[in-house]
């Protein structure tokens, strides 16, 4: 059987042997602690699940318009508003399959074979195959974790080239949980929309962001950009929602005709269902994501005072997410050389699973997440740490 060039272009998941392995361990009946989650550890609020047991009774079944129901896509527009005060339209909106189908079909409508899309490193392990997957060359910028995994504008001025199209933000980051401020982000913003980039902001993370760090949008930028933004976000981080597949994406009118076209023409429209329980989450009390912050800041804390006490590593304080990404290149040697044979090792030798960094693009590091209960965290943590200190 002969495959396409396209998927034979796409590497796969660095992660599949860590979890395999997990899989494994846990099939023979041993504690294994997975500190790789990327999903929150609480529920949707319930009056989310409740508009969705609504739908379902009310016998809303059927097909909807692809872009979405009229009343999600005025909620979407409503949540820019409210939260960047951003006059936006339903002209101005899809609704997609999660955020990852926005961010792929943004790809499939902006990008030729040979077009260079700046990614800045860590990324989110999905961002180069998506380019891939859309004939373009993905450069690489790299973040060095002594500066907060921040870049500026002359390390994006350093990687520019004649077939760099387009520019990729992630803000707060996945795997770093690194934070643009405000004006740090218009700086960027400022600088792309000047070289005639397009810029694509990932913000799927935005209602995560703890105090005294404030959020930061992109979205302000619709209005100056002469159709240079496209907004991503979604439900699945904030309310608790991956698995419900929830995603939107705000751009110019122009540039949402064209992602209503290619998604007509691969999923249609998301499911009735969850949009749904999404217009009743975007319309209703976003109260409960305060104790969410709390918790999650709490962790962040603790977690973040145990890695720093271990010889030789450097964690930068993130702002937001849920995640931290230390760098543990000082723990290598001949036996254990990169990111995937440590994670390999701390899975069979103290049964805690992490991601290795190779997969977000820097091969120094391993991805650790603090959504999960609290005790288990730290005694996870605290057996890393033990198994390190043999090393």
């Amino acid at each position: 059987m002969q495959f396409s060039d396209r998927i034979q272009s796409v590497k796969p998941s660095a992660t599949l042997t860590i979890n395999a392995k997990a899989g494994e361990l846990i099939a023979q009946g041993k504690d294994v602690i997975s500190l790789a989650a990327g999903e929150p550890d609480y529920s949707p609020p319930a009056w989310v699940c409740e508009a969705a047991h609504k739908a379902i009774d009310a016998g809303f079944n059927g097909y909807t318009p692809v872009a979405g129901i009229s009343g999600l896509l005025e909620a979407v527009a409503d949540y820019f508003y409210r939260f960047s005060n951003v006059s936006a339209t339903k002209d101005m909106v899809v609704v997609t399959n999660g955020g990852k189908q926005g961010l792929y079909n943004l790809m499939q409508i902006l990008l030729n074979p040979g077009d260079e899309v700046l990614i800045p490193s860590p990324y989110w392990v999905s961002y180069p195959d998506m380019v891939a997957l859309a004939g373009g060359r993905p450069v690489i910028v790299p973040a060095a974790p002594e500066h907060g995994f921040l870049l500026e504008k002359d390390h994006l001025e350093a990687a520019l080239t004649p077939s760099c199209k387009v520019l990729i933000l992630n803000s707060p980051s996945n795997p770093t949980g690194s934070h643009y401020t405000q004006s740090q982000l218009d700086e960027l913003l400022e600088w792309a929309v000047s070289r005639g980039l397009f810029v694509i902001s990932d913000e799927i993370y935005d209602q995560l962001v703890y105090p005294p760090a404030k959020p930061a949008s992109a979205a302000p930028w619709l209005e100056r950009s002469q159709g240079q933004i496209a907004v991503v976000n979604g439900l699945s981080k904030s309310f608790a929602l991956t698995g419900w597949r929830i995603g939107y994406v705000l751009s110019h009118p122009g540039l949402i005709k064209n992602l209503i076209k290619i998604q007509g023409q691969s999923t249609s429209n998301i499911c009735s269902i969850a949009q749904k329980a999404a217009l009743a989450a975007l319309t209703g009390s976003f109260d409960f994501l305060e104790t969410a912050r709390e918790n999650f800041a709490g962790r962040r804390d603790k977690v973040l005072e145990i890695i720093n006490s271990w010889p030789g590593i450097i964690c930068p304080k993130p702002d937001g997410a849920f995640y931290l990404f230390p760098k543990v290149d000082s723990f290598y040697s001949e036996a254990i050389p990169d990111s995937t044979a440590l994670c390999t090792y701390l899975l069979e030798s103290c049964g805690v699973a992490l991601v290795p960094g190779v997969a977000f693009g820097d091969d120094r590091c391993l991805r650790f997440s603090y959504a999960l209960e609290e005790e288990t965290l730290l005694r996870g943590v605290h057996k890393v740490g033990e198994a390190l200190n043999k090393l």
